[in-house]
């Protein structure tokens, strides 16, 4: 059965794989959350004295033979490698037997903002210096956003669907959105899905420095990245991956799978406006709040923890704010609400992916993270961001939003089963 046959089948989360510069796998992330610090420091992966920003969240921990058999670790570059280490995690968390299942049913949909272009640029070098004869002859398997889906339905053996979006900041919001769709409407049975970046080359980071995007808060790292704060000067850039193994509900209960949470809702709207400036009025960051509400069936109320995309720079803090007050009105100052990037920095198409993991895990642990680094409020940042700890709490409905540059906006609505 397919899409009109089949009434609107329901969504739980019941796998997590992570790469991120707090720690690898869903334990190791979730430890990070709760050591409440952050991982920005001085990059090191090259020299950045040559741009304004000299800071990065690099994940420092990740072996990839760990995860991976080395010949395939080796025919993978950094951005692939962490996409199917996520995907390996991820399955393995949700005890999944694979040699059981219909694999025509189950699939995968990633987003990344840059794919392999980093290590693209590392092969320019090889070219200049040894022309092409020096260049990697995989490099275009590796360079493609597509990738990123591709090597884990290979590694896996998946034949569902399959796709990676480009779309900024939102990618990995908006590949769990899709892949939620997928098994909603009946066209698959499990999705893996989630983002994955690896950004961390001169070209790519200092593309971002040229358009003073990122914190020259040069002197001081582990504080570079404060979502929200009146001091706040930019984003950080990190890398990492997250993929969340996407269930239909019944079979989940049937096989007695660990259910973190339920995906309920998901809205994406864009600006249209400018390419990297959201719309002032905050107004279609509002609707795709809106939209995921309406999806899920949840009123603004219902909402007790919001996880912000809380990027850390001037324009967009203030405005998802905004629209945080359009759509919840008097409610949104009972929400608790944080911006976890600084944490883990601007993971770009990944982030939305990991924060949405740190949603699930959050309502399982039932203690909500604190905005690391906000120390003195923004006037127009007014509502109640969890500054200096995080609390204990439950929680029985959360929004995730991520926002990307080109006006993307993107919602998720997260729902407690137990």
């Amino acid at each position: 059965m397919r899409g009109s046959e089949l009434s609107k089948r329901r969504v739980a989360i019941t796998g997590i794989g992570a790469v991120t510069p707090i720690g690898t796998g869903n334990e190791g992330l979730w430890n990070g959350i709760r050591r409440e610090r952050s991982a920005v420091s001085c990059l090191t992966r090259f020299d950045p004295t040559p741009f304004r920003s000299h800071n990065a969240a690099e994940v420092n921990d990740f072996i990839a033979t760990d995860h991976l058999e080395y010949k395939k670790a080796k025919r993978l570059d950094r951005f692939g490698q962490f996409s199917v280490a996520s995907a390996a995690m991820a399955l393995e968390d949700s005890r999944i037997n694979l040699a059981a299942e219909d694999r025509e049913r189950i699939g995968t949909m990633m987003g990344t903002a840059l794919g392999g272009v980093a290590y693209a640029e590392s092969q320019l070098g090889a070219f200049l210096e040894k022309g092409v004869r020096g260049v990697d002859p995989l490099l275009a398997l590796t360079v493609f956003g597509g990738a990123s889906s591709c090597n884990i339905a290979i590694e896996l053996g998946l034949y569902g669907p399959n796709s990676t979006n480009a779309m900024s900041c939102a990618s990995g919001t908006i590949a769990l959105g899709d892949a939620f769709r997928e098994i909603r409407y009946g066209y698959a049975d499990v999705m893996l899905a989630g983002g994955a970046e690896a950004p961390l080359a001169p070209l790519c980071f200092g593309a971002f420095s040229i358009i003073k995007a990122m914190s020259v808060r040069n002197d001081d790292p582990a504080g570079a990245s404060r979502p929200f704060d009146r001091d706040r000067d930019g984003f950080v850039m990190g890398e990492g991956a997250a993929v969340l193994v996407l269930e239909e509900y019944e079979r989940a209960v049937a096989r007695g799978a660990r259910i973190y949470a339920e995906i309920c809702g998901y809205g994406v709207t864009n600006d249209a406006y400018h390419m990297t400036a959201p719309r002032p009025d905050g107004s279609q960051a509002a609707r795709a709040i809106r939209i995921a509400l309406n999806d899920a069936h949840v009123a603004p109320s219902d909402i007790e923890y919001v996880n912000g995309h809380g990027s850390s720079t001037p324009l967009n803090d203030p405005t998802e704010t905004l629209a945080i007050k359009e759509v919840f009105g008097d409610h949104a100052y009972r929400l608790a609400m944080s911006g976890t990037k600084g944490y883990y920095g601007h993971a770009l198409g990944a982030s939305g992916a990991i924060e949405t993991a740190i949603c699930a895990l959050a309502m399982e642990n039932e203690w909500l993270p604190p905005t690391v680094n906000l120390t003195v409020a923004d006037e127009a940042c007014d509502l109640n961001f969890l500054p200096g700890s995080g609390r204990s709490a439950r929680v029985d409905h959360v929004l995730t939003n991520s926002f990307g540059f080109g006006g993307i906006n993107a919602a998720l609505v997260l729902r407690r089963v137990s």
